[in-house]
């Protein structure tokens, strides 16, 4: 069965691609065991050189990237530039501070003189989402490529396209041949490139049941794996918050990248004392979200990447309703071609609805009516998840002390919640393990290895 790149706006199948066979799959990854050997050995002046030369294809291409994001998940085109240019900077910057980050680490007091070192492992295989498809692929290659790793990309079936043009960034860029590959297989592959001996680790971006699989797989083989899974984030919104900043941000938050973001805010939970403004708020500013053409400048929020996973949310949409929320705005498929759905606030459901535990992967805002800090507390720590977060309140003090009782991989003190390159990026409970990003990133596929001198 072929591989299609199908344009979620209009509903066409642009582009298909045949998968590798088994004998090219095997090839393929017999040859970046074979490029591991020298990659491996090049200082980290060479490593960080091809590094930079990445980062500028990527920004003279960066339009170009963009219109491709645009045709395969309805990324709006300015919102795809600048996903482009992050991948840049990530680049850049495992470049600039990579070496410093993997030095010997001196230790004393073990009776002799030792240090602690940090070594690439080999072939570490991406499995990869469609909804960021360039930076969640960067955020992982860029410092396992400076690690001295090789790389093996194995990305989501409907973003092909995406796909092959990361391939292709690394090969104008100078690097050796093989040392990042593209790999068009399915899902029922990745087993097989698990069994590969030059595999040594896998890291994961996606759903909780892909996560639980591919980490099965993994630990059957003993090897190493990092898993960055859903999220149901909680945004709490104290009585003492700047309300129209609340408001404005949490709007932007559920909506970006058509609300298919992990690290979303999804559950808005707010004190009693200002829930009113606050739903009057966030109403007021998803209404303003412009909804249409990826192409068009002026477009905030593009068509959700498939016809199944609108379809999915909108089955979400319906048992909240059926828990008792109330539909405030959205809520319904539109009439048009494409996989478009509008912004949608739901109130009055009960915490203890199923929906409410689920991760819901569109422009959905579920709004919560809290009365303590303590209740807030216990409604944002109510579910499986444990991405992020983020607190709302003008004493950053308690603010703080909120944010420490939230389970989540990091939380956030009056800000949007995203990712950024210089700090450690995962999850707990069902929103997976290990961390992306910073030093802890890079450190994450290499073997920690103490070297001891008698």
């Amino acid at each position: 069965m072929s591989i299609q790149s199908l344009n979620p706006a209009t509903e066409e199948v642009v582009a298909s691609f045949n998968p590798l066979s088994e004998g090219d799959l095997q090839n393929v990854l017999n040859s970046t065991a074979e490029s591991w050997t020298g990659w491996k050995s090049k200082s980290f002046s060479e490593r960080a050189g091809l590094l930079k030369k990445a980062a500028e294809q990527l920004r003279a291409q960066s339009e170009e990237l963009a219109e491709i994001m645009a045709i395969e998940m309805g990324k709006p085109i300015r919102m795809g530039k600048e996903e482009a240019l992050k991948c840049a900077a990530v680049c850049d910057y495992y470049a600039d501070e990579g070496e410093s980050m993997l030095a010997p680490i001196p230790v004393d007091g073990v009776g002799s003189k030792a240090s602690v070192t940090f070594e690439p492992l080999g072939t570490v295989l991406t499995v990869m989402p469609w909804n960021f498809p360039f930076w969640q692929v960067f955020r992982i290659a860029a410092p396992s490529l400076m690690a001295g790793n090789t790389v093996v990309l194995k990305h989501a079936s409907n973003v092909p396209q995406c796909a092959l043009a990361i391939e292709k960034i690394f090969i104008d860029a100078g690097f050796p041949a093989n040392v990042f590959r593209t790999l068009l297989i399915g899902a029922s592959q990745v087993e097989t490139v698990l069994d590969h001996e030059s595999v040594f680790a896998v890291s994961l971006t996606g759903s909780a049941a892909a996560g639980r699989k591919v980490a099965s797989a993994a630990g059957a083989r003993l090897k190493k794996s990092v898993m960055e899974l859903g999220g149901s984030d909680p945004l709490v919104v104290l009585a003492d918050a700047d309300i129209e900043e609340a408001a404005e941000v949490a709007a932007k938050s559920r909506c970006r990248n058509t609300g298919q973001t992990c690290i979303s805010a999804k559950r808005f939970i707010v004190m009693d004392e200002v829930y009113d403004e606050f739903v009057s708020g966030i109403t007021k500013c998803m209404s303003k979200l412009v909804m249409g053409d990826p192409f068009d400048s002026k477009t905030d929020m593009g068509p959700m990447a498939s016809g199944n996973l609108r379809v999915e949310l909108q089955s979400q949409v319906d048992r909240c309703v059926e828990a008792g929320g109330k539909i405030l705005t959205g809520g319904s498929i539109p009439k048009r071609t494409g996989y478009y759905y509008p912004p949608t606030i739901i109130t009055d459901i009960p915490s203890s609805a199923d929906v409410c535990k689920e991760e819901l992967f569109g422009p959905v805002a579920l709004v919560f009516r809290v009365h303590s800090v303590d209740e807030a507390v216990a409604v944002a720590n109510d579910t499986p998840f444990g991405l992020g977060g983020s607190v709302w309140s003008k004493d950053k003090d308690v603010a703080a002390k909120v944010a420490a009782r939230i389970r989540t991989g990091c939380v956030y003190i009056n800000s949007l919640v995203r990712s950024n390159m210089h700090l450690p990026f995962g999850g707990i409970g069902s929103s997976g393990y290990g961390r992306e990003l910073g030093s802890y990133g890079i450190r994450e596929f290499v073997n920690v290895k103490p070297v001891c001198i008698g």
